[in-house]
């Protein structure tokens, strides 16, 4: 007997993009947390964080426009592997063009998957507020050359399926507002 609330019948991929510090991990994580505990399985839903993956699978990478849309291009296609598998993905990457997230969609369209641009909003205050890394004054100080936001552009979705203001948004109402769209 199943005690879940609800089960994943299809893989999906919620990409996440927003400011460094906007809540992208910390939202993935609670999402991850929840639907676990719902779906009553923790191998359904999968998280790929931008920090982890540029240590591993995208190691070398740097931060010119040529890399970063390298890093998204094979972000999206392990996302699209997972997706094939039934999973769902929650892709937690700054990804500040446009043209790279669009990339993303459109590969995960060809395959019949579902994509779901989600922007993680809150204002750069609020970002710079959360940089427990300092990475937002090393930027300033000129330490951090082509930080997005600060000395590198970030494009925010003009149209994104979800925006998800984690400035005016507690954690558990962001969970709640994400999980709602699932279930529509």
């Amino acid at each position: 007997m199943q005690s879940a609330s609800y089960s994943v019948k299809k893989g999906a991929t919620y990409w996440f993009t927003g400011l460094s510090g906007a809540g992208k991990s910390t939202l993935s994580e609670a999402l991850k947390k929840t639907l676990d505990v719902e779906v009553g399985d923790s191998h359904k839903v999968f998280i790929l964080d931008g920090d982890v993956i540029r240590e591993g699978l995208n190691k070398g990478l740097t931060f010119s426009a040529e890399d970063r849309a390298e890093n998204i291009r094979r972000i999206s296609e392990v996302s699209k592997l997972f997706n094939m598998a039934g999973q769902i993905v929650f892709v937690a990457f700054i990804s500040p063009y446009s043209k790279d997230r669009d990339f993303a969609k459109e590969l995960h369209a060809k395959a019949g998957l579902s994509f779901f641009e989600c922007h993680i909003s809150a204002s750069l205050e609020v970002c710079e507020g959360r940089d427990v890394k300092g990475l937002y004054a090393k930027a300033r100080a000129g330490v951090i050359p082509k930080f997005t936001g600060i000395s590198d552009p970030y494009e925010a979705p003009t149209n994104p399926d979800l925006n998800v203001n984690t400035g005016e948004m507690t954690i558990p109402q962001a969970t709640a507002f994400v999980i709602k769209h699932m279930n529509d």
